[in-house]
């Protein structure tokens, strides 16, 4: 489980709920205000005219508890322990000054982390953190009946921190579902079970904080924002609605203690979904590639633009040689839009090319010298090593 600082604000307007509460507010207290003064003064008037309607927001009340899902869902969670060559930070001094000068051979030590996982194939495939695994030269899955098995990398993504593991042991497993995070919305009930600080089968439960949020863990950061209680060796475990459905994967946490502060992270299960079938094909992800560097538009460019928002991506700089340099785009550019889709942020447009099939060729939409232009792209292949 990794813990960060968080890097940016999430985004929201308070507006409307400051007004929105200032009419109830008021329409609350101007009636009470006038009864009061009817009743002490005791005037024969006519009843003031009723109030304007308000509409109410009904919600459905806090479940009496989550067994129903917890008992649908918790034995398809698993933990991960995984056994690794050496220590971090490399061999010590005291180790490689006795094998150089006295030819001692000083076996490794070697180190262990622990992490969850949940089982969506009934043939044992395993989804988890790339984190959790990276680096393993063997890994360990605990099931919830207890039995423990091997396990091997099928494929996994570090970019988007997921890694696709497969059982050993042949079989039928128990399986939870897939949902679908886009429907999911903020201040819903969610529960992640997991294996903190190698507590299995841990059950926490709070409500989807918010969506959408970018943490700078990388390009393609899209966290759902969570309250219930992540700690580490929760990472890869699940994060469940109320019915039981995979939304999440749990994969960090804000916090300067390295304990649950309340703000974790999920990997969204949509996202997921998209990487599976290569995973299980390739055991990597391809992606789109431009072979830009953006950054956001700011407030005084949008004025210098002559533009009422913010919206789109300034091109920072482009990669010599890349799809976007042999397209003509230049540093200084404004993409506004990718394929007729306006870019509202500018981190959309890294998870927008990425989503697209290397050689496909694309539409930007482009603010140059103040006019508007259409530019065609082929996309690459994005490199193995991180790049623009």
């Amino acid at each position: 489980m990794s813990a960060m600082e968080g890097r940016r604000q999430g985004r929201g307007t308070r507006a409307p709920l400051k007004v929105g509460g200032g009419v109830v507010l008021a329409a609350v207290l101007g009636y009470l205000v006038y009864a009061g003064g009817q009743n002490l003064l005791g005037t024969a008037s006519a009843p003031p005219p009723p109030p304007p309607a308000i509409s109410a927001v009904v919600t459905p009340a806090r479940p009496d508890s989550f067994v129903g899902v917890v008992n649908a869902a918790r034995a398809a969670v698993v933990n991960i322990s995984t056994l690794r060559g050496q220590r971090q930070g490399g061999v010590e001094p005291s180790r490689e000054f006795l094998e150089r000068y006295f030819g001692e051979r000083i076996p490794e030590e070697p180190t262990q982390s622990l992490g969850s996982g949940v089982i969506i194939d009934p043939t044992g495939f395993v989804l988890t953190n790339n984190h959790v695994i990276e680096g393993a030269r063997m890994i360990m899955v605990r099931l919830a009946d207890e039995r423990e098995l091997e396990a091997q990398v099928v494929g996994r993504d570090a970019r988007t921190d997921v890694a696709l593991l497969r059982l050993r042991e042949r079989g039928q497993f128990p399986t939870a579902r897939l949902g679908d995070s886009d429907a999911l919305r903020v201040g819903e009930w969610v529960v992640a079970i997991g294996n903190p600080f190698g507590l299995e089968q841990t059950v926490t439960a709070g409500i989807v904080s918010a969506k959408g949020r970018v943490i700078g863990a990388g390009p393609y950061d899209d966290f759902i924002q969570t309250d219930a209680a992540i700690n580490p060796g929760n990472s890869g475990g699940p994060l469940f609605n109320t019915r039981g459905e995979i939304v999440g994967i749990n994969s960090a946490i804000f916090s300067q203690s390295g304990g649950s502060v309340g703000i974790g992270f999920a990997i969204p299960i949509n996202l997921v979904r998209e990487l599976l079938p290569q995973l299980k094909d390739k055991g990597r992800v391809s992606r789109g590639w431009l072979g830009l560097a953006i950054a956001p538009v700011t407030s005084d460019l949008a004025r210098r633009l002559n533009r009422p928002t913010r919206d789109g991506a300034v091109v920072g700089e482009v990669t010599p040689g890349g799809p976007a340099a042999r397209a003509g785009v230049r540093t200084g550019d404004v993409i506004v839009a990718f394929q007729g889709r306006a870019l509202r942020r500018a981190d959309e447009l890294p998870r927008l090319t990425a989503k697209t099939p290397m050689g496909s060729e694309v539409v930007l939409t482009l603010l140059r010298g103040g006019q508007e232009m259409a530019v065609k792209v082929r996309l690459g292949e994005l490199p193995e090593t991180p790049q623009r």
